[in-house]
């Protein structure tokens, strides 16, 4: 049985060697695929995982993202983040507290953003205070946990790659491992922010970039988000329209190696 010390040093190590991909599972059954896939690490996708709620990004509470994180690590022995959205609380001590359950839970790394559901970004003297109990936290666990820190300006509309780069310089003082901007879409945006940091730096896939290319412009680790989660989504409802609309049943012929994939 892989520990969560070892899962720690190994997620740790991944940020200091080649760059890599780290997927998103919604569930336990695609956390397994992935592993059989050969992939390193996995991080959680807050939409994905919503959506197995039956609900949208955002609705979601912490003590069911920690449950979600249990079942994770224990269907893999791979390194699991967590994505905490804004540590589903409203000040300080209650982000630190979201770090210490994620951990209880199994993970060893998780994400903490500058906005706040309610629809606005902190500003950011809030956001680095935040940012920088969860870092306390994440130092007091006694084994290696990763925390990256997120800017979510060009998400959540103000593409303002400056005010991003200030935020994330901030976040960097404060002790981030990782930074992390979600919404980046050419390799001008991702190199410059390569470049005024010095921590490595997450990008989000987006599907118009290549692996290569955002590799090129300065990524240490490259996240899907709810991406995968889509595809299966987009597969299963053109299945499900083909059988209700037309009477097609021919989707319904794809097999896969569930046996290869989920074999222990």
């Amino acid at each position: 049985m892989t520990t969560q010390q070892e899962r720690g040093e190994r997620f740790r190590s991944l940020h200091v060697g080649d760059p890599f991909v780290i997927p998103n599972p919604w569930d336990a059954g695609s956390a397994r695929v992935l592993e059989a896939l050969g992939f390193d690490a996995l991080a959680t996708t807050s939409s994905g995982f919503a959506f197995t709620l039956g609900r949208l990004d955002g609705e979601t509470t912490l003590d069911e993202v920690c449950a979600h994180a249990t079942e994770l690590c224990a269907a893999t022995s791979l390194p699991v983040s967590v994505d905490l959205e804004n540590g589903h609380a409203a000040d300080a001590s209650g982000v630190a507290s979201a770090i210490q359950a994620v951990a209880g839970a199994g993970a060893v790394g998780a994400s903490i953003e500058d906005y706040d559901p309610s629809g606005r970004l902190y500003e950011r003297e809030e956001a680095v205070e935040r940012l920088a109990a969860a870092v306390d936290a994440a130092r007091g666990l006694g084994f290696p946990f990763t925390l990256t820190g997120r800017a979510e300006n060009h998400i959540r509309g103000n593409p303002n790659l400056t005010d991003t780069i200030e935020r994330l310089l901030e976040y960097e003082a404060a002790g981030a491992d990782v930074l992390y901007a979600p919404g980046l879409r050419t390799t001008t945006e991702i190199h410059t922010l390569c470049d005024a940091v010095t921590k490595p730096v997450n990008v989000l896939a987006l599907g118009d970039l290549s692996l290569a290319e955002i590799v090129e412009a300065g990524a240490q680790r490259v996240s899907v988000g709810g991406g995968l989660a889509w595809v299966a989504v987009g597969a299963f409802v053109d299945a499900a329209r083909a059988i209700r609309e037309r009477g097609d049943l021919s989707a319904l012929g794809v097999r896969v190696p569930l046996r290869e994939w989920l074999r222990a």
